[in-house]
C-alpha cells in the first residue's frame, strides 16, 4: 500500500500545495524536495540518496524539470533512473522526461507513432532557418530544442533579417511547420487511463495558446478522436501523466503539436469539476500496487 510520496519540485508551487493536500486526505507522508538538494552515495553495502525522504519515499513524482549544466541535468536523470531500477516508482520515468523535454525527439516518435504531427527539422543556422520557412511555405514556427510554457515561441518568415535571440545563443533550435487555424487548440491532461480536457483560447493579438502568454482557458470536451490521440501520443513518449497539445488545422483535422511530461494543470482545474491532484495519486497508487518492490531499502 501506498504511504510515503516525495515529490521534486517546489514547495511554493500551486500544484504541490494541491498535491500535498491530497496527500493529507489519503493519509499518504509526502515530503518535498528541491532538486538541488539531492544526491547520492553508493558504496559496497549499496546505494543510498539523499536526502533520506527521497531514499526511502515508496514512489517519486517529478513536479518540475529546472534548467541546469549539462552534467546537472544529466546526474539528476542518472540519479532518477538508479532509484527506479531499484524499485521506486517514478512518474514519469527517466526515458520519458529526456524524450519529452526534447522537442525535435518528441516529434519523431509522434511521427513513427503513425500521430500527425507538423513537418520539424533541426536548424544549426540562419541558412538552414530560411530553406524549411521556404519549405514550409514562408513561415515556419522557431522553438528552443528545451523550453515550455510558450517561452521562445517565435513566428518566423523567410524575409526576416533579425534572428530570435534564444537562437543565436544556443545555436541549434527546431523550426516547424505552421498549421493555419482559429486562434485556439486544445490541452488534454492524460492521467494513466484518464483525461481532462479544455480549450485554450489565444488573447487578441498574439498567435500562442498558452495560459503563460495570456491565452484563455474553457471547458472543452474534446471529440473521441482527439481523446485518443492524446492516449496515443503518451503512450509514444513512455509517459503516464503527459500534457497534450492539440491543435484544429484550417479544416478541422488534428494536430499534436506538444507532449508535456511535466505538466501543469491549474488552468485546467478552473473548468473541470474533478480533483485532479487525487487522479494523479491514484495512477501513482497503481502504478505502485502493480510493481514488485522486492529489495528497495
Amino acid at each position: 500500500m501506498l504511504s510515503s510520496l516525495a515529490i521534486l519540485g517546489s514547495a511554493k508551487s500551486w500544484h504541490v500545495a494541491e498535491l500535498l493536500k491530497a496527500c493529507s486526505s489519503q493519509n499518504i507522508c509526502c515530503s518535498v524536495i528541491d532538486w538541488g538538494t539531492i544526491g547520492s552515495f553508493a558504496d559496497r553495502q549499496g546505494e543510498r540518496f539523499r536526502p533520506a525522504s527521497l531514499h526511502n519515499a515508496d514512489a517519486i513524482l517529478v513536479r518540475t524539470m529546472p534548467a541546469g549544466t549539462l552534467e546537472q541535468v544529466i546526474s539528476r536523470m542518472d540519479m532518477l533512473a538508479r532509484l527506479s531500477n531499484r524499485g521506486s516508482v517514478v512518474l514519469n520515468n527517466p526515458k520519458s522526461l529526456e524524450s519529452a523535454i526534447d522537442k525535435y525527439v518528441t516529434t519523431t516518435r509522434l511521427m513513427d507513432a503513425g500521430i500527425p504531427v507538423p513537418r520539424s527539422a533541426i536548424v544549426q543556422s540562419s541558412t538552414d532557418l530560411r530553406s524549411c520557412a521556404d519549405e514550409f511555405g514562408g513561415v515556419a514556427v522557431l522553438k528552443p530544442i528545451f523550453g515550455s510554457n510558450g517561452q521562445g515561441l517565435v513566428l518566423f518568415e523567410g524575409d526576416t533579417k533579425q534572428l530570435p535571440p534564444f537562437f543565436s545563443e544556443a545555436g541549434v533550435a527546431v523550426a516547424q511547420e505552421h498549421i493555419a487555424n482559429a486562434g485556439w487548440d486544445a490541452r488534454i491532461l492524460v492521467v494513466g487511463s484518464e483525461a481532462f480536457a479544455m480549450r485554450r483560447v489565444a488573447a487578441d493579438g498574439e498567435w500562442r495558446t498558452n495560459i503563460s502568454c495570456g491565452g484563455r482557458a474553457e471547458s472543452f470536451t474534446p471529440p473521441k478522436e482527439w481523446l485518443q490521440l492524446a492516449h496515443l501520443a503518451a503512450h509514444a513518449l513512455g509517459a503516464n501523466i503527459a500534457g497534450v497539445d492539440i491543435l484544429p488545422g484550417s479544416d478541422g483535422s488534428p494536430w499534436v503539436l506538444e507532449v508535456n511530461a511535466v505538466p501543469g494543470w491549474q488552468a485546467l482545474q478552473t473548468v473541470t469539476q474533478e480533483n485532479i491532484s487525487a487522479a494523479i495519486l491514484n495512477t501513482i497508487r497503481h502504478h505502485f500496487d502493480s510493481k514488485p518492490h522486492v529489495g528497495r531499502h
